[in-house]
């Protein structure tokens, strides 16, 4: 495993130090107020799961730029290999063919995302545009038009793949309405159950089957169901057993294309290459994005190869898709996800997990802790079992305060999604920062 820089001290100057105020101090003249910045970290450079502030001080990452710096930061194998493709140029349009992008197809295909079924990808530059991507290629393969999303599913903030997204209201207020025809059922939350039963995922298949498709939306009208097969903003749920072989099969009953969005928990994040493995269930359409490129921005509509082939020559197209840097990025980050990180995310993931169990029963306002590999989720709860946002909230800046770099996710799910290189050292102080924080944030 690539070594990373010794354990610096953490805070060197009041937070927010001389010149993070400074740097933003010009940001609010300049740079649009809608970005979802929580507190102020100004950064100045990052090795491995660390990362520096303008003014020095050192801060653990764990929430690795939303799940993207999946082989840590300025990985010295990924930046070698953005610096050849730069040498040799840094662009051309998809008007056009060369030797990194036809690789990452080949390597694509060498993952085998639909089992056996060869694939064909669409290259673009985020997971937003690769959402967009596989709802027009549904529609084109289908000649349907209507579709399925869940409740608490992040997949995007254009408006086709906006029209999805339900983990909160903030994206869509005013601007109503997106693209027209999508419906959203529920997510299947064993934690906060919203169906009667112990199986929360055979309940909402039924609702689907013997509810939706009955009462409300024509099964036959359906082009694609859209799924995280770990939802990510909607609280780092994990789907139970069962389910996502259900929705394959009920899929197939309808004759509907099944695409699986693992923008944020594929490439290696759940410990699996793709999160959907671990239930052994394959999709007709995959969507990538983030962990893919270490940073550089490329997202991949994947899909059977049966299903690309509907794309005719200008069906369409993308100036940057493709980029020889980005898929120079994700070729070397593949590699490296697959030769040892996917691996370490397993082995560190399960690790963390023991820890955070740990640490909750020490502190009862831990509600729940869930999560595959390094895709991990506590929820905080009130002394009644209710969503403690507020005290979600401040454990994540009194972490910011203590050194450590976090983000939320759901109502109240502190997620935590470190590079996927990260050792058990690295989660030992974790904890000891989370163990910190949560103690100073109920003295807040």
């Amino acid at each position: 495993m690539t070594a990373i820089a010794s354990k610096s001290p953490r805070i060197v100057t009041a937070l927010p130090g001389p010149k993070a105020k400074a740097l933003i101090a010009r940001d609010d003249q300049v740079i649009s107020p809608s970005s979802p910045r929580d507190y102020p970290f100004a950064m100045s450079h990052g090795r491995g799961a660390e990362v520096w502030d303008v003014d020095g001080n050192r801060f653990l990452d764990f929430a690795g730029g939303i799940a993207v710096c999946s082989t840590g930061h300025a990985h010295p194998a990924v930046v070698q290999a953005i610096k050849d493709a730069a040498d040799d140029f840094i662009h051309i349009s998809n008007d056009y063919w060369h030797e990194r992008q036809v690789r990452l197809g080949e390597r694509i295909n060498e993952l085998k995302p639909m089992g056996n079924e060869p694939v064909m990808c669409f290259t673009a530059q985020s997971g937003t545009e690769s959402v967009e991507g596989a709802l027009k290629l549904a529609r084109t393969f289908t000649g349907r038009q209507r579709f399925i999303g869940f409740l608490g599913g992040f997949h995007g903030r254009s408006m086709g793949s906006l029209a999805f997204t339900a983990s909160k209201y903030t994206q869509q207020t005013g601007i109503f309405p997106t693209m027209p025809g999508v419906t959203h059922v529920p997510f299947p939350n064993t934690f906060r159950p919203l169906f009667a039963g112990a199986d929360q995922g055979k309940a909402v298949l039924d609702y689907i089957e013997n509810i939706l498709f009955v009462n409300n939306v024509p099964a036959k009208e359906v082009a694609a169901i859209m799924v995280e097969p770990i939802q990510g903003e909607g609280g780092y749920l994990v789907p139970p057993d069962g389910f996502l072989q259900g929705l394959r099969a009920l899929c197939d009953r309808h004759g509907i294309l099944l695409i699986f969005d693992e923008v944020q928990c594929g490439i290696g994040r759940s410990g699996k290459m793709f999160a959907s493995q671990h239930w052994g269930v394959t999709p007709d359409i995959m969507t990538l994005a983030k962990g893919l490129g270490s940073g550089m921005p490329i997202g991949l509509v994947v899909a059977k190869k049966k299903i690309m082939e509907t794309w005719k020559r200008g069906a369409h197209g993308n100036t940057y898709g493709g980029n020889p840097i980005c898929c120079a990025a994700a070729l070397a980050t593949l590699d490296l996800v697959e030769g040892e990180y996917m691996a370490n995310a397993a082995t560190v993931g399960a690790y963390f997990l023991d820890k955070l169990r740990t640490l909750q029963t020490k502190h009862a306002c831990i509600g729940d802790v869930r999560g595959r590999g390094l895709m991990i989720g506590i929820e905080m709860v009130a002394p009644d079992g209710a969503p403690a946002k507020k005290l979600c909230d401040t454990i994540i800046t009194r972490s910011f305060y203590n050194g450590m770099l976090l983000l939320a996710c759901g109502q109240s799910t502190v997620r935590f999604m470190p590079p996927l290189m990260i050792s058990t050292d690295d989660v030992d102080e974790a904890i000891e920062i989370l163990d910190k924080s949560i103690t100073e944030a109920h003295g807040a």
